[in-house]
């Protein structure tokens, strides 16, 4: 897992190393909107029209999000993980209605602003969108249960993905966000903070179906 800002010209793919490389994340830079997980593939990557993406310190700022649609049609990994109720599941167990997937992490700063508009569009998207956020913290629970009680989210629930397999099988930036339609299809992944309780984000979702 690569945790340097995505500027960075050099992937690195050393998963042991995480907990030592968080400040780097946080840290103020010029692109603080990703934190690589994985080399990321963003040859094929379509920019957005600059627009509201969250900021560590200082709230919405000038976008670097970028909007991928070169995965569409395609169905999600197998990979397992954690739901809140302790059980394995995968993307496959939410086929019949559309799904947003957003990967984030307790140490990713981006991931962390763009939480609260992840959480207001869950809330509003509730019966017509399955909104769920899948921590990549190699710590589990033991990280993101105090982080869940301390923000106080209305909608989303806490899944864990500790073993990292959706980060590495997408070969992810954090935060990275896909949206598959109602057969489990890929539409679009978005990689980089977006404030996801604006009309731009509801057009974005409502491709789904």
């Amino acid at each position: 897992m690569v945790l340097r800002p995505v500027f960075t010209s050099r992937p690195i793919v050393c998963l042991v190393g995480m907990g030592l490389l968080v400040a780097g994340c946080d840290r103020k830079s010029p692109a603080p909107e990703q934190a690589n997980v994985a080399a990321a593939n963003t040859a094929s990557a379509d920019e957005v029209a600059p627009g509201p993406a969250p900021d560590e310190a200082t709230g919405p700022s000038a976008s670097t999000e970028k909007l991928d649609r070169s995965h569409k049609g395609e169905t999600g990994p197998t990979v397992a993980f954690t739901a809140p109720e302790g059980k394995p599941v995968t993307l496959a167990s939410f086929k019949g209605k559309p799904l947003l997937l957003n990967l984030w992490a307790t140490w990713c700063a981006p991931c962390v602003a763009e939480m609260p508009t992840l959480d207001a569009a869950a809330k509003s998207l509730a019966g017509k969108v399955q909104v769920i956020a899948v921590s990549q913290d190699l710590q589990g629970a033991e990280k993101v249960t105090p982080f869940f009680a301390a923000k106080k989210f209305t909608t989303l629930k806490p899944y864990l993905d500790p073993k990292l397999g959706l980060s590495l099988a997408y070969q992810a930036n954090l935060p990275t966000t896909i949206l598959y339609d109602s057969a489990g299809k890929e539409v679009w992944r978005m990689t980089g903070g977006y404030e996801w309780n604006t009309p731009a984000a509801a057009k974005l979702i409502a491709e789904a179906s």
